[in-house]
């Protein structure tokens, strides 16, 4: 099993679907089973978690779990309950979060789904914010890393 998580901008303008899709499909060649963490707070990880989907779809005899990890409860789960049931395999708020600053809260939640992952899968051009953060913590510890490129990215 592997387990892979992903950062980008919250928009990627002129990046395609489908570099996720295929940087995935290249993990998933030698393994029967992935979980794929996803933060579900911008536009790559709409994208990212649409790849993950159609992988679901492609490879139906191997085991991908597409998760939701959270910084915090948000309305927006009991709101649109069933959206989100469908659409993940499950839904985490790591217990390491409670009692931490809201604002604070999602830079703690990107550092524990590199914790907990082997790679990611990062969209990053930009030297500042929480995608840059959370691939500079990927390197930091070491995990494999997979970038991507759009019409930003050197």
């Amino acid at each position: 099993m592997i387990s892979c998580t992903f950062a980008g901008h919250r928009m990627v303008f002129g990046f395609s679907q489908k570099q996720i899709e295929s940087a995935l499909e290249t993990l998933l060649c030698h393994e029967d089973a992935m979980n794929c963490y996803v933060g579900g707070m911008g536009e790559f990880d709409t994208l990212s978690a649409a790849a993950v989907r159609i992988l679901k779809k492609k490879y139906p005899t191997k085991k991908i779990r597409l998760i939701l990890v959270l910084p915090y409860m948000q309305k927006k789960i009991n709101a649109y309950k069933t959206y989100y049931e469908t659409h993940y395999d499950d839904i985490l708020i790591p217990t390491e979060l409670n009692g931490i600053y809201y604002k604070q809260a999602i830079t703690a939640r990107n550092e524990w789904m590199v914790d907990h992952a082997d790679c990611m899968i990062a969209l990053v051009w930009r030297e500042y914010g929480g995608a840059y953060h959370a691939l500079q913590y990927a390197k930091k510890k070491g995990k494999q890393i997979i970038l991507l490129k759009n019409e930003h990215t050197k």
